[in-house]
C-alpha cells in the first residue's frame, strides 16, 4: 500500500480570517452569505487566538432577543479553546479526530502557525479517493 496523504495534502489553504476586533454582526453575516460553519480568529500577529461558528453566532441573536443589544465584537463570543492538527497528520488519524469529536474542522498548524484549515467534507474526499471504485456498480 502505498503511503497515506496527510493534512496537508487536503486541506483548504485560502481562508476567510476574522479579526479579534471584527464587528460581530459583519462576521455573522459573512459567515451566513459565504455558508461557512466557522472561521477561525487571528490576531495582527498572525496567531490563532480562536474560532467563530455560526453556533457562536447563534449566542449574539440569542442575548440580543432578550437585551434588544446588537453590538459586540468577534473576541467577545468566539471560541478560545481551539483544538488543532498538525499539518503532517495522516488521514486516518484525521479522521479519528473527527469521528471522536463534535468539530466540523480544525485548523492545520506547521511550525506553531495557522497555515489552513481541514474539514469533514474534505477528510471524506481524502479517504475516498484512497479507495478507488468503491460505490461504483
Amino acid at each position: 500500500m502505498s503511503k497515506l496523504p496527510v493534512v496537508n495534502d487536503y486541506m483548504t489553504k485560502t481562508l476567510y480570517i476574522f479579526s479579534p476586533s471584527d464587528n460581530i454582526h459583519t462576521a455573522a453575516k459573512t459567515l451566513m452569505d459565504k455558508h461557512f460553519s466557522g472561521a477561525p480568529v487571528v490576531d495582527e500577529a498572525g496567531n490563532l487566538v480562536g474560532v467563530l461558528s455560526k453556533k457562536d453566532c447563534l449566542k449574539v441573536v440569542y442575548v440580543a432577543s432578550y437585551h434588544q443589544d446588537w453590538g459586540g465584537r468577534v473576541d467577545e463570543y468566539m471560541s478560545r479553546e481551539v483544538c488543532t492538527i498538525k499539518s503532517g497528520t495522516d488521514i486516518i488519524a484525521a479522521a479519528d479526530l473527527f469521528v471522536e469529536s463534535s468539530y466540523r474542522r480544525f485548523p492545520v498548524l506547521e511550525n506553531g502557525r495557522m497555515i489552513g484549515q481541514i474539514s469533514r467534507q474534505d477528510i471524506l474526499r481524502a479517504l475516498y479517493d484512497q479507495w478507488p471504485g468503491q460505490g461504483e456498480s
